[in-house]
């Protein structure tokens, strides 16, 4: 699953400043700025925050959507509330099939980019949160989908998007042990080189896509508590490593 994450204006801007546009990001952040965390040092997806993807209708520079996909045909306030908190995540094996999901799946799908994510490892009845990023520090490129949906009640047009998940890697196999689970999941993270064929390619291509990372692309550790009392918030305490000395797994 991918719940938490960790990311900021910069990393999403990453894609744009490959394209060399520089006056255009600096109105993009001006535009941008009454929307969006300057960093999110931690956030949830059931806080539906408002993040920057990237899609084929303007591959070179994001836009704001919400956290938790709303599709196009959702009829009303209270229909979008129902969806939302169950929209976080998209599974990519049945995304081309589900009614939620298959109309993006086929012609509006994005990418995400994020400095890192959270997982949580279960040990001995309890919870045990890891940040997991990557080895070299470069943000990651999530596949998403995305979709349009006008509030009837407002007129208002309303991006929102999820997050492909996929079978575990090795590490991520190690981490996300939820035994209520039937197996460990995590992100689609996209080789950068490639992330043109997620925008843009046929259904075929983008289901080839749906794999695991590769092993060794990343690393994790520990942090202190997420949720609860305990929870440490939006701040930079949230990815610092924090030992639990009951903890045997280490990453």
């Amino acid at each position: 699953m991918c719940y938490d994450i960790k990311t900021k204006v910069e990393a999403a801007l990453k894609r744009a400043r490959h394209y060399g546009n520089e006056e255009a990001i600096q109105m993009l952040i001006e535009q941008f700025r009454p929307f969006l965390e300057e960093e999110f040092f931690h956030v949830s997806g059931f806080q539906h925050p408002k993040m920057l993807i990237y899609t084929r209708e303007d591959f070179e520079l994001p836009a704001v959507a919400s956290w938790g996909l709303i599709p196009f045909w959702v009829k009303n306030e209270q229909q979008q509330l129902d969806i939302w908190n169950k929209t976080i995540n998209a599974r990519g094996e049945t995304i081309f099939e589900k009614p939620s999901f298959r109309t993006s799946a086929k012609s509006k799908r994005c990418l995400i980019y994020i400095d890192g994510f959270f997982e949580h490892h279960h040990f001995g009845g309890k919870k045990y949160p890891f940040y997991i990023q990557r080895v070299d520090g470069e943000p990651m490129v999530l596949g998403g989908l995305w979709d349009e949906w006008t509030n009837k009640e407002t007129g208002e047009m309303v991006n929102s998007f999820t997050i492909v998940t996929t079978i575990a890697n090795a590490l991520m196999k190690k981490i996300h042990n939820n035994p209520k689970l039937k197996e460990a999941r995590m992100p689609l993270i996209l080789n950068e080189d490639k992330a043109d064929n997620w925008l843009n390619g046929t259904s075929e291509e983008a289901k080839a896509m749906i794999l695991p990372a590769t092993d060794g692309l990343l690393k994790a550790h520990t942090v202190r508590r997420l949720r609860g009392k305990e929870a440490v918030g939006n701040s930079p305490q949230a990815i610092e490593e924090f030992i639990y000395s009951e903890l045997k797994f280490r990453a």
